[in-house]
């Protein structure tokens, strides 16, 4: 090979691996397509991202844990929520909780909380998501996971408009308001149904004294696709 070659060579070969692997990292994400009684969507799964996280969703979609329950909180300017009642509002039973990966996620290029991602939906609690998951409508940074800078204390952090200096690196690691929610994937197809989900009619309903949609929006089933 002439020296004059290599170089191109070189770039073309880096840009086809690059290619290649994209490809294959895409082709890897699993995917789950829902039917409702508001229409079909499917999301993608950013397994790569968030493992623990998207093999515990996964568990329940082959589970069945989904079907039958409803999207039970719908807030036209934030997001819409469910798998967690029945058409009843009744809960349904779920496996411990799954650790949060928000910080791991983002860390490793993954999605923040942006129109058409897919979350883990929690209580104020960090580490108590299960198996309710929540769609974002409209980008909500607030949602986000903080990354904490490096060092031990922390020189410098601000947060929320505030400056801590020096602060002990454990405390920030452990501050719930700082976990934010793990997104582990987004709406690929359907977005225009979880348009009209968003704009259901809401109320109260069983337990909810408001946001709850006046005609259920059902889960009929959720099914890997890919």
């Amino acid at each position: 090979m002439r020296p004059w070659m290599t170089k191109p060579l070189r770039g073309l070969l880096l840009a086809c691996t690059l290619a290649s692997l994209s490809w294959s990292a895409a082709a890897q994400n699993p995917q789950v397509r829902f039917q409702t009684s508001a229409g079909d969507f499917t999301v993608e799964l950013y397994a790569d991202k968030a493992p623990k996280t998207v093999e515990n969703f996964l568990q329940y979609v082959k589970d069945k844990h989904y079907n039958g329950t409803i999207f039970h909180r719908v807030i036209a300017n934030f997001m819409v929520q469910g798998g967690g009642y029945d058409t009843k509002y009744v809960e349904k039973p779920t496996r411990a909780p799954v650790p949060h990966e928000g910080r791991e996620a983002l860390s490793r290029g993954g999605p923040r909380n942006v129109v058409g991602t897919l979350a883990m939906a929690r209580t104020n609690d960090p580490q108590s998501a299960s198996a309710q998951f929540f769609i974002n409508v409209q980008d909500n940074a607030f949602l986000d996971p903080v990354l904490i800078p490096p060092g031990d204390p922390v020189p410098k952090f601000e947060y929320q408009g505030q400056v801590y200096k020096d602060t002990p690196r454990a405390a920030l690691l452990n501050s719930p308001q700082l976990f934010g929610y793990t997104v582990f994937g987004k709406v690929i197809s359907g977005l225009d149904v979880i348009t009209k989900i968003k704009s259901t009619p809401t109320g109260a309903g069983g337990p909810f004294r408001s946001d709850v949609p006046q005609t259920p929006i059902i889960i009929n089933s959720a099914t890997v696709a890919k």
